[in-house]
């Protein structure tokens, strides 16, 4: 059993609206010294695969068919193996 640790963020080329509402209302709340916010999905999946480089394709497909926007966004994950009961 694999636990996927999915991050999604936007490209660097790509506005981001949330992450500038998100640095107005910090501004406004006295967090002067933040500069930029860039807002992003965080979601955690397991998954009961064999093996980690058969997980590790699965949720590379699940990235690249639903869970990510190729062209606007980038993702990454992290797998950790989970001990078994």
């Amino acid at each position: 059993m694999y636990l996927a640790k999915v991050f999604i963020q936007l490209k660097p080329t790509v506005n981001d609206p949330q992450g500038q509402t998100i640095q107005g209302g910090l501004r406004q709340l006295g967090f002067e010294s933040v500069e930029s916010v860039r807002a992003g999905k965080y979601m955690e999946i397991r998954l009961d695969e064999p093996a980690e480089t058969v997980a590790s394709e699965k949720v590379r497909e699940m990235c690249e068919k639903l869970l990510a926007n190729p062209i606007i966004e980038d993702y990454q994950f992290e797998l950790e193996l989970l001990p078994t009961d």
